[in-house]
């Protein structure tokens, strides 16, 4: 755990920069591999309610022993709850699940705009913050304008935004504005869904250096400043994914990653999901 860098946020609390994903990870799964990647050295577990796993998350927690005052662990409010009576009721009902006293982060998970309720979603959950139910708020798929918006129209910063960022899909524009504001950069399907570990650029590059593909492109998040977490159900995968802390890329490994960006998304628009 102590190889893990920490990034502290806008609000004093440290973030352990690499953490495990859960999406789309089964009820079968997922208390076993949450509790492979607990045994790794992992620290950091990324869920939400609409993953239907927070209940294994919680069992993994439980059964590892591990202190909780250890462990970070993040989960996101869905679309439907952003009314502020049902954020409050939502976060206890993750909580329960999670078998948890508080998260230590609460994002909302969309903005869902043509609702135009994440404002409300906003600023209950800077009410949640301050019940002590998450020690730090945040947002995900968040864009300018909703980062602009929120901000403008509360007394709090998030202290993340969690979005879809890899290599063929850079989101530096949008890095840049998160970083205007003091929001840290959280890359979600950092692989680019696997499609990224076929990119030939990447593969010459994992080569030279002795790596995987996966290796090579987690460490670019991580040299980039970004909080990533990788998802996988396989043990080995699990391992390979935690061991990016024994070499480092240089500014011209960089640069190659940097140059294979396309603007290709693959999951909804934030615009257009709701």
């Amino acid at each position: 755990m102590s190889q893990v860098p920490t990034i502290t946020l806008n609000d004093g609390n440290e973030i352990p920069q690499l953490g495990f994903g859960v999406w789309q990870v089964s009820t079968e799964d997922i208390v076993t591999s949450v509790a492979k990647a607990l045994e790794v050295g992992y620290r950091h577990i990324d869920t939400a309610a609409i993953y239907g796993n927070e209940e294994g998350v919680g069992r993994a927690i439980a059964e590892s022993g591990i202190p909780r005052e250890e462990l970070f662990v993040t989960t996101k409010l869905w679309n439907d709850k952003h009314a502020h009576d049902d954020a409050l009721a939502a976060i206890q009902t993750s909580l329960e699940k999670l078998g948890l006293e508080y998260v230590d982060l609460y994002l909302i998970h969309w903005p869902t705009p043509e609702k135009d309720n994440y404002v409300e979603a906003w600023l209950a959950l800077e009410e949640i913050k301050s019940k002590g139910w998450s020690k730090s708020i945040g947002v995900s798929n968040f864009l300018e304008d909703h980062l602009r918006r929120v901000v403008a129209e509360s007394s709090t910063v998030p202290t993340v935004n969690q979005i879809e960022l890899h290599p063929t899909f850079s989101q530096e524009p949008l890095v840049a504005v998160n970083n205007e504001l003091g929001i840290v950069t959280q890359s979600y399907s950092p692989l680019g869904l696997a499609k990224d570990l076929a990119n030939p650029q990447i593969q010459e590059l994992a080569g030279k250096l002795g790596r995987t593909p996966a290796q090579v492109i987690l460490r670019w998040h991580i040299q980039k400043g970004y909080v990533v977490f990788p998802k996988s159900v396989t043990p080995a995968r699990i391992e390979e994914n935690f061991d990016i802390f024994g070499f480092e890329l240089s500014a011209d490994d960089i640069a190659v990653i940097d140059a294979v960006n396309v603007d290709g998304r693959n999951n909804p628009h934030p615009n257009e999901f709701n």
